[in-house]
């Protein structure tokens, strides 16, 4: 649901500015509101979890989620609609926070976990990519509420099987990380740094606002980072980052959901604009994807990882997914569904190798105690790269494709020169990532056990 929520809305956008009278500046906040309050909050809320307990925080985001989604359900106008989507970003930050964390705690087997992250990428993968099939189906069936009220039955239902089936942890306690000022300094920095990355397609890269807002992020959170060498009771320990396969593993993870977000809203407006295809065919002709996706992380992942590492996994799915966008960049303007896109689709199984492989890494370095601030920093990543994603490239293929137009481009063929930018900007990224995940530390194949040791292991 939180994964898909951030995807569902694009869908209906037109919709919803119709019938609640949004300007066309207003409108992007519908997404924005909901991205800046989940992404700024998911670091302050996995650490949270570690404090007061990580089941606590998951049923309380998801109560705050399935509320939010009820108010936007029934909203009237654009402040309700929008405040609804803030409280519903908070509340996806509190739950999404500490899944892994949950997880990690809760699989300690090597085996069962390396099946519980297969479900959990899958699931998420899912999310994203169903978002728009979803969201084109129940806006051209019923109408774009909901899209919203969906999600209500679906958190009662989570609500009522979490009680039984999570168990309950006392966690830390809030005097072992009780550091107002640090949870200040690295929420505004975040929310600075997203809120300056979502308006830069409006006032530019270059200009004054989005460089001075920037500057401003980086200064937050550099604060944030000496105060945590220095705090008595920090609030992120920064032994969590000391491992490179944690560190490395976020940064390939940002490069690659960069890359692949971007992807996914680049070609979903190429089927729409250029191949003139409806929501809900689009959403179809993208369900391959998200199958393949689906059927690498639950039945390919586990057992590769087991038999050759995580390490060899992930440069595996990194091949593909460039391979995906390298032929993206040749995307003809009527491009043939079966032999120009579908192979495209079939590709996106990289996706389903890479990052059940990244999360094991990710998680690597993470102890008990830290295990909802580490499934917090791999959250956050994902979101900044997905936020980065969108406005970098989306803004390269809009400024070529007027540049084409001025040429004397016709309109497809304009559209089309842009989103080739951005395909090759983001096969850039992904080799890029391929670079760093060759440097990751190599972690020796578990035939036995699984790809995951029940105790969490820090690789320098």
């Amino acid at each position: 649901m939180i994964i898909l929520d951030g995807s569902i809305v694009t869908v209906a956008m037109p919709a919803i500015q119709r019938d609640l009278g949004f300007t066309p500046a207003g409108l992007s906040w519908v997404v924005n509101a909901y991205l800046i309050a989940f992404g700024s909050l998911l670091l302050l809320a996995g650490r949270l979890g570690d404090l007061v307990g990580r089941k606590r925080l998951f049923v309380a985001g998801t109560a705050v989620f399935t509320l939010a989604s009820l108010l936007a359900g029934v909203a009237t106008g654009p402040g309700m609609l929008l405040a609804a989507r803030l409280l519903q970003g908070v509340g996806s930050a509190l739950a999404s926070a500490v899944s892994l964390g949950i997880l990690f705690t809760l699989f300690t087997d090597g085996r069962e976990r390396a099946r519980a992250i297969a479900v959990f990428s899958f699931t998420g993968a899912a999310g994203a990519s169903l978002g728009q099939v979803l969201g084109g189906v129940l806006t051209d069936g019923l109408d774009w509420h909901w899209i919203f009220f969906i999600n209500v039955p679906i958190g009662l239902a989570v609500l009522v099987l979490a009680a039984p089936l999570i168990p309950a942890d006392r966690g830390l306690g809030l005097r072992a990380g009780a550091d107002a000022l640090g949870a200040l300094l690295v929420t505004a920095g975040l929310m600075t740094g997203i809120y300056a990355v979502v308006r830069a397609e409006e006032h530019g890269w270059a200009s004054a606002h989005t460089l001075g807002l920037g500057a401003l992020a980086v200064a937050l959170i550099a604060a944030f980072t000496v105060r945590q060498a220095t705090a008595r009771t920090p609030l992120m320990p920064l032994r969590v980052l000391r491992s490179w396969s944690v560190g490395g593993a976020n940064l390939v993870q940002m490069l690659m959901v960069a890359a692949l977000f971007a992807f996914q809203v680049l070609l979903a407006l190429h089927l729409q604009k250029v191949l003139g295809h409806g929501a809900a065919e689009t959403g179809l002709a993208m369900l391959p994807a998200a199958v393949v996706i689906g059927v690498t992380a639950l039945g390919v992942a586990t057992p590769l990882i087991a038999r050759f590492g995580e390490r060899a996994v992930l440069l595996a799915g990194l091949t593909l997914l460039t391979g995906l966008l390298a032929l993206l960049t040749r995307l003809p303007v009527r491009a043939d569904y079966v032999t120009d896109l579908l192979p495209v689709m079939l590709l996106a199984a990289g996706f389903g190798l890479a990052l059940p492989a990244l999360t094991a890494l990710g998680m690597s370095g993470a102890g008990e105690e830290d295990a909802g601030l580490a499934s917090g920093l791999f959250n956050t990543t994902q979101q900044i790269g997905s936020a980065l994603g969108v406005a970098v490239l989306t803004t390269l293929a809009a400024a070529r494709t007027e540049e084409s137009l001025g040429g004397g481009a016709g309109p497809a063929e304009a559209l089309t020169e842009g989103h080739r930018l951005a395909f090759t900007v983001g096969t850039g990224l992904l080799v890029v990532a391929f670079l760093l995940a060759l440097t990751l530390p190599r972690r020796p194949a578990r035939r036995g056990s699984g790809p995951t040791d029940a105790a969490p292991v820090t690789l320098h």
